[in-house]
Formats: C-alpha cells, sequence, structure tokens
C-alpha cells in the first residue's frame, strides 16, 4: 500500500493548535480531500484535539504526522515527549474540558496510541469510504479505548 506521508512541527504553546488547523486544512486539499468535504472538518477537528492535548498536558514540542493511503483512508498521528499514556476522561455538565478524546473515539474509525521514543504517539484514522470493510487500517497498533 502506498502512503504519502507529512509533518509538522508544534511548538508548545496553544497558540499553535490554530498554526497545526491552518497547515491541516492546506495539505488536505493538496492531497484532493476538499475544504467543503465532511471529511476534511472532522480530520480537522481531531487535529486540533490531539495537538490541543498534546501542547497542554507536556507543555512540550509535538509532531503533528497525515498519513494518506492510495485508498483514500487518512491517519493522523501527534507523537510527544510524554510517555504517559492518554487517559479519557469523561466531562460533566458544564466542564470546559475533558471530551477531547470522547470526541476522537466518536469521530475516528479507529485510535489508540503506542510508545515512541522517549515519549508516545497518539493515532487516528478515518476512511475515506463509509464502509471499514473496503478499507484497510493503515497500520497495526495498540487500541485504548
Amino acid at each position: 500500500m502506498q502512503v504519502l506521508q507529512v509533518q509538522l512541527v508544534v511548538g508548545p504553546d496553544p497558540a499553535e493548535v490554530g498554526r497545526a488547523r491552518k497547515w491541516a486544512r492546506s495539505r488536505l486539499a493538496g492531497s484532493g480531500i476538499g475544504a467543503d468535504e465532511p471529511l476534511a472538518e472532522t480530520l480537522v477537528l481531531l487535529i486540533s484535539e490531539l495537538v490541543t492535548n498534546a501542547v497542554v498536558h507536556t507543555g512540550c514540542p509535538a509532531v503533528l504526522r497525515m498519513l494518506f493511503a492510495a485508498g483514500g483512508g487518512v491517519r493522523v498521528e501527534v507523537a510527544d515527549a510524554s510517555d504517559r499514556p492518554p487517559r479519557p476522561r469523561h466531562a460533566k455538565g458544564e466542564d470546559t474540558n475533558g471530551r477531547g478524546l470522547e470526541l476522537v473515539d466518536g469521530l475516528a474509525d479507529r485510535w489508540g496510541w503506542q510508545p515512541e521514543g522517549a515519549g508516545k504517539s497518539i493515532w487516528c484514522e478515518v476512511d475515506r469510504v463509509p464502509s471499514v470493510a473496503a478499507v484497510a487500517p493503515l497500520s497495526p497498533g495498540r487500541v485504548h479505548c
């Protein structure tokens, strides 16, 4: 399977999340995923959540990667320097945070995390076609949902 990978280093500043979204939109357009496609908005939201989590919870730079499979699937990875696994939380009522991984779980076809160097990588995959059986996963990984 042929895969195209692009990546962006994100600084430890929450303002970098906006830059990551803008970068992602341009790379999606360059890969043939139009800004008006629901897939594009879903991927931008997933990227926003994963980059925000990395920047806010580690206070360190992160690396955002997008992998485009020839079959149309897209994998998003955000690697950071923390070796602590992601910890899904359940926001209550008017809580202003704690919903990020719930959103990822609800929007992605698959997600998980894996050790990477001294830190970790959190990843999610979204199929371009509606049938999960029509697109094989981009790579195996441990799924922690």
